[in-house]
């Protein structure tokens, strides 16, 4: 059995960035630039007008300028100028040969097809976006390790690119165990509970954006279980089983992860909710055998998990640390962490009613986990404690 720090030291040096993968544009926000992208055009790609006005070659001895056309957004037809003439002009058309300045509508003065400045402070080259202004072709415009925001996506959208490389979100297996389990909107016969973790974890992933996850249904049968995992690991790059991780007669998933070849890096840590935790691999594939009870899944979830899919994607997925103080007291033993459901008040954190793994009412209505070290045996109300936020 290990510490909550070595578990997590041996996860980050097991697991590795999931290979590049080419995704459409439109569904890169948010992922991680997985190469250098250098400009295929100029931006702008010519002269542009930055606003509706005349565009002309600018000259402080002429009294007026001839006005000689117009020119709209998307002209592909743009005569060229000679001085003393002018061209009626919209915001992003191109900027005509022999123009170096675009004057705004409402600073001149304009009788049939003469053009009178207004603008006493107009000077040359205003309101004109020179082309390659704000990126040259063949220039670097994105480094490799960039997270792709709104603004990012536009900018690759606006050099013309339709896919682009990424560290991607894993393909991720869910098997829930156990035969005590009907799934939801069955009937519940005596014995039996309601499978509830496959839609909890469902739910966490698609909140990191992972939308890709297969769900399997497994009865306590090692032969079936095994299984269920070599399909899993043929089809997906995470698999998270949920129960049969202890010591019982019926705790099949370390034997049948290690029947496919699973090589185990640690079972058991010395936590409360979660002790029996499994975690191992397959070549570069995670696997990760989670308590049964929902409260030790997503506390495992959130622990261990939670940052282990953020190095697959080339990402820091953690729980924002902070500090705050303990609404109440609480003991516990030497040489074990508790991780406490809690909801946050500013700096008042409060430790929620039913702390025990099978009740999930309080997870649902935290916000945090306390952590309370190995070292730690007893807090008392106002002290300042150690406080993770969960995603909510």
């Amino acid at each position: 059995m290990i510490s909550v720090q070595e578990a997590k030291k041996l996860i980050e040096e097991s697991i590795t960035a999931l290979p590049p993968l080419q995704i459409p544009l439109a569904e890169a926000s948010g992922f991680i630039l997985a190469e250098d992208v250098y400009a295929p055009v100029d931006l702008p790609p010519f002269p542009q007008a930055g606003m509706d006005g005349y565009a002309f070659a600018y000259q402080q001895d002429i009294g007026f300028y001839t006005i000689v056309g117009e020119i709209a957004a998307g002209a592909d037809q743009v005569p060229a100028l000679n001085p003393g003439e002018a061209v009626r002009i919209f915001t992003g058309a191109p900027v005509p040969t022999g123009a170096d300045t675009v004057v705004m509508q409402e600073k001149v003065k304009v009788d049939a097809n003469r053009m009178v400045l207004m603008d006493p402070d107009l000077q040359r080259g205003q309101h004109v976006r020179p082309q390659g202004s704000d990126l040259c072709k063949g220039s670097l415009a994105m480094v490799a390790g960039q997270k792709l925001t709104p603004a990012g996506i536009g900018f690759l959208a606006a050099m013309g690119f339709l896919h682009i490389s990424v560290y991607p979100a894993p393909r991720v297996s869910i098997v829930v165990t156990g035969d005590e389990l009907q799934m939801p909107g069955q009937p519940l016969s005596y014995g039996q509970i309601y499978e509830a973790n496959s839609y909890s974890l469902r739910a966490a992933l698609k909140q990191m954006g992972i939308h890709s996850t297969l769900i399997h249904c497994v009865g306590d049968d090692l032969t079936r279980l095994q299984s269920v995992i070599h399909e899993a690991l043929k089809l997906t790059d995470l698999v998270l089983i949920t129960g049969g991780v202890s010591v019982g007669a019926y705790d099949f998933t370390p034997d049948a992860c290690l029947q496919n070849g699973v090589k185990p890096v640690f079972h058991k840590i010395k936590q409360k909710p979660g002790k029996p935790l499994f975690f191992g691999m397959k070549g570069h594939q995670p696997v990760f055998g989670l308590p049964g009870n929902p409260s030790s899944v997503l506390t495992c979830f959130y622990q261990y998990v939670y940052p282990a899919i953020g190095r697959m994607m080339k990402q820091r997925f953690a729980l924002h640390s902070t500090t705050a103080q303990i609404d109440q007291s609480y003991h516990k033993p030497a040489g074990i962490t508790h991780f406490l459901r809690a909801s946050l008040d500013g700096d008042q954190v409060n430790v929620r009613k039913g702390q025990e793994s099978y009740r999930l009412q309080s997870f649902m209505s935290a916000d945090a986990l306390i952590v309370l070290p190995e070292s730690c045996t007893s807090v008392q109300a106002g002290e300042w404690v150690t406080v993770e936020k969960i995603p909510v």
